[in-house]
Formats: structure tokens, sequence, C-alpha cells
């Protein structure tokens, strides 16, 4: 049995903007500059593009926005797409003007009205995630970016860094994220307590066990209301 959070941490780009829609739309899109019908659809080249990032991330800590623009550049490579480094930049800008989910202002303000705090704990540059705060229209009290920890989740180091900046036990803090890789796991070890967010309602992974199962951001203003009462530790016993 887990006691009820005091914090709320989210990833940003998944969870509470919609990542996965942005940057589906914008390599089909590139792709349909040289190709009148690409063999994959916007999802699968997101998923490969996220694999070659992860790879990326794992070497000598670089700018996000260098991430983003050599991923591109191996993506397009690897599909004998041409490539140049405005293409880079442009995937950059195209990242500050992705949306939140309808659902994720509403149950970020009830949240906060309740008496909840709320972080980010994101794998981005300082000036990226100003625009995507800005489109997100509310204050949280605490913002970690990977620039500011020199190195990208799934390090620990993050981790660490966000109890730092909190100031708060671990335990009271409910880590939110739709990633099992980057977030779920990590965080986890960290001692933080976790909802995976499962906008898509897929399987979860042998061995993964988060403490929340969500498939949308309605369960995080109840959280609050159950402050002083345990929260049950069951994945699946709690909002779908």
């Amino acid at each position: 049995m887990r006691r009820a959070p005091e914090v709320a941490s989210f990833d940003c780009y998944g969870t509470l903007v919609d990542w996965e829609g942005g940057l589906g739309s914008f390599l089909y899109a590139f792709a349909l500059r040289y190709q009148k019908e690409p063999p994959e659809n916007g999802n699968a080249m997101r998923r490969r593009w996220e694999a070659i990032q992860f790879e990326q991330i794992q070497g000598p800590y670089r700018a996000y926005k260098e991430i983003l623009a050599t991923s591109l550049k191996d993506w397009a490579t690897e599909r004998g797409l041409p490539y140049s480094d405005e293409d880079g930049d442009e995937l950059v800008r195209a990242m500050h003007s992705w949306q939140p989910f309808h659902d994720t202002r509403p149950a970020l303000n009830h949240a906060r009205a309740a008496g909840l705090k709320l972080a980010i704990l994101s794998n981005t540059d300082r000036d990226i995630i100003a625009h995507s705060l800005k489109h997100l229209e509310v204050p949280f009290d605490l913002v970690v970016t990977a620039e500011d920890c020199g190195s990208y989740k799934p390090s620990p180091a993050n981790f660490d860094q966000l109890l730092h900046e909190l100031n708060v036990p671990a335990e009271d803090v409910i880590h939110v994220a739709f990633g099992f890789k980057y977030d779920i796991s990590p965080a986890q070890a960290a001692g933080i307590q976790t909802a995976w967010m499962n906008r898509h309602r897929e399987p979860t992974l042998p061995g993964a066990h988060p403490d929340q199962v969500w498939s949308d951001l309605s369960g995080l203003p109840h959280l609050p209301g159950a402050a002083g009462s345990p929260m049950n530790s069951e994945a699946g016993d709690t909002s779908t």
C-alpha cells in the first residue's frame, strides 16, 4: 500500500503534449517531399526515429536540438532521403508548436486547485520546453530538463535531480509518463510512485508493475483527495 502523493511529476512529450502525433506528422510530411506514396505510415516512421534517438542519448551529453537534428539525419539517410541542416532546424521549430492533449489542461488545473504540486522532468532543452509551457497554460512548481541535468532519461541522475530540487521524499512523488524505458522503470528504481499513461490501451510489458495505469489524465485530480489514505499498489485497480 502506498500513501497519497504530494507531488505529481510528468514526462512532457507524449504524456502532456501530443508528441506522437506531432512527430509522426512531421516525418510523414518530410517523406512526402520525395515519395508520392511513402512505404510506412507516420506512426511506424516515428517508432523508428525514436529508436535512433534512444541510441544517441546513451552517448555523451549533447543539447537536445542537436539530438533532434542528428536523429533526423540518420533516419533520412537510412531511407535514402535527402537531408540538410535546415531540416533539423525545421524539426525544432515544429516541436515548438505541438499542442497538449485535450485532457491535459483541465486535469492539471483541477489537480493544482486540489493542492497537488506539479513538476515536469523532460528530455529537452530549456528554450524548447518554454514554448510547450506556453501552450500548457498551467503553472508548474518545478521544471527540470535534460539540459539542467547534463544527461537524459533513463539516467538515474535525472530522477535524483528531480528529487533534490523538490526536496521531498521519493515516496511522496508520483511520476506520470507514457514510456517505460525512459520514465517508469527508472522512476520506480528511485523509489518514486508511478502512473503509466496508457492512452492506446497497450498490454503491460512483462515484469512491469506501475502503481497506477491510466488511459487519460482523469485519475490525476483524485490523487489529492486520497491524502492521508493509502493508495492501492496494484496496477489495474485504478482509473483506466
